[in-house]
């Protein structure tokens, strides 16, 4: 449901890819140009607090932020999700609040 939402540049302008792999891991959706990778926890990431802690502990000395999300989130209001991202984002980089895929020269 998210990544309908957030595929083909539609979140601000900004590309981002699936299952992408960074260092040993893989996170769920992640855009280079924001250094974001979005994780969607599961039943999978149940009794996995240590490993998921250690994971992202990773990942941001690699410079990468990570947002996580809930799956019951996603399903039950994907809008609050976008939004929440579309609010890092801005918060993360200023000129995303004035930013179209035209603006981007593409």
């Amino acid at each position: 449901m998210l990544w309908k939402e957030i595929k083909g540049k539609k979140l601000l302008g900004f590309d981002f890819h699936r299952q992408r792999p960074i260092d040993e891991y893989v996170v769920d959706f992640f855009c280079h140009d924001l250094m974001l990778a979005i994780e969607i926890d599961g039943g999978s990431h149940n009794d996995k607090e240590a490993y998921d802690k250690k994971r992202q502990k990773r990942l941001e000395e690699l410079g990468v932020h990570v947002l996580r999300f809930k799956d019951f989130e996603v399903t039950k209001n994907v809008n609050m999700v976008t939004e929440s991202i579309k609010v890092w984002i801005k918060e993360h980089t200023p000129s995303a609040s004035r930013r179209t895929p035209l603006s981007r020269g593409e």
